[in-house]
């Protein structure tokens, strides 16, 4: 693999703000998406979670219909207008090609599934909730000339999709890959999530001995990738993507593993691939859910790798988990912290709650780093890692 893979843009879309630069500012100032939801084509009850504005969505979609080669008919679903502003997020600040040697691939994990509901699906029609169609249809809005890939693997889809997108750039099956991670709240998947017993009722608490279940949200994030650093400005750091890997525990259905391992053997490989030791990581971007199996289980993962006296850090519960897209926007996030240099509060950690040692983040401060290891595990006892690197120029 003679190639390199380098972060050329990112743009993101959540319940705190549109756009990479607004979403860090309110981020970095410690506040969060989330609030209590109150409506019923959701869920009966009320519900904390993070929530994107319809109008706002919409405004964004019609202001960038210019770039629309389906046609002013043509009518879009609330999931695909997300994952194109994301996408035009980055579009306007570097116009990534359309050709041969581009990829695109969507990392999501339900899609349509609203349109499921029989008044939908009686409008929209079954193919449409397929996830093909709905890659299809991003794709033909831009134009793209390859067929696009639909990579939905849990929660560990949006970290799957950076990893393997940079691999086929390393490879030098393409020279750029945009990758788009979106999912959306809907009655299926709050149901679902409550069916577990797994949503707490207030802000979630990621690896604190209070944390009681975690919150929903939903996102799109898109980030262009290319093996092209003249695409890079002058002033802009260099991210490189330095190896990624994923395993599978095959511990249960819905719970992670309870030694670790599985998360242990993908961190393993995205060690392996990067060509660096363990020690040489600054920072880790970690799932951190809040349930009480998943954080006891990334506390043994990190320990068993050695990585327990690192900073780390979660997000979820400034943005809530964003499923499919959840891996996307928190890389975003990561290779934003390593521009800016800084490392985040991991909001809402007080008393250290999981088994095992960690060096989880209470306060955003500044803080040297080069390497930052993103993690990521779902159901099915998937998991994922990817590790970014900040170049620093001579």
């Amino acid at each position: 693999m003679n190639h390199k893979a380098y972060i050329v843009a990112d743009a993101m879309i959540t319940s705190l703000a549109f756009g990479s630069q607004k979403n860090m500012e309110a981020l970095y100032a410690g506040n969060t998406g989330l609030t209590t939801i109150n409506d019923s084509q959701l869920y009966p009850e009320p519900f904390m979670g993070g929530r994107i504005d319809d109008k706002a969505i919409n405004r964004c979609f019609d202001n960038n219909a210019d770039f629309n080669k389906l046609g002013s008919d043509f009518e879009f679903t609330r999931f695909e207008k997300m994952a194109i502003v994301s996408m035009a997020g980055v579009y306007r600040q570097t116009e990534f090609p359309l050709d041969e040697k581009t990829l695109f691939i969507l990392s999501t994990t339900k899609g349509n599934i609203d349109l499921l509901e029989p008044e939908k699906l009686k409008k929209w029609g079954k193919e449409r909730t397929m996830l093909w169609k709905t890659a299809e249809i991003i794709s033909n809005f831009w134009g793209f000339k390859n067929s696009p890939r639909v990579l939905s693997n849990a929660c560990v889809s949006g970290v799957e999709a950076i990893y393997i997108a940079s691999g086929l750039i390393k490879q030098g099956v393409y020279d750029n890959v945009i990758v788009v991670g979106a999912d959306m709240l809907t009655e299926f998947v709050i149901s679902g999530f409550m069916s577990f017993q797994s949503l707490s009722p207030q802000v979630c608490r990621p690896f604190d001995q209070d944390r009681n279940g975690l919150n929903l949200g939903e996102a799109a994030g898109c980030v262009f990738l290319s093996s092209n650093k003249s695409l890079l400005s002058a002033t802009q750091p260099e991210i490189e993507i330095l190896g990624g890997g994923s395993s599978n525990d095959a511990n249960h259905i819905s719970g992670p593993s309870r030694t670790g391992d599985g998360q242990f053997f993908a961190i393993s490989a995205a060690l392996n691939e990067a060509g660096i030791e363990a020690k040489e990581i600054d920072y880790i971007s970690a799932h951190g859910t809040a349930t009480p199996y998943n954080d006891e289980m990334e506390s043994k993962a990190l320990n068993l790798a050695g990585l327990q006296e690192k900073p780390v850090s979660s997000v979820k519960a400034y943005l809530g988990h964003t499923l499919g897209a959840a891996g996307v926007v928190e890389s975003i996030i990561a290779i934003r912290n390593l521009r800016d240099q800084k490392i985040l509060k991991s909001l809402g950690y007080e008393n250290h709650g999981v088994p095992l040692p960690l060096h989880v983040v209470k306060e955003t401060r500044n803080w040297p780093i080069q390497n930052v290891l993103k993690t990521a595990s779902g159901f099915g006892g998937c998991n994922a890692a990817v590790i970014f690197r900040f170049n620093r120029k001579k």
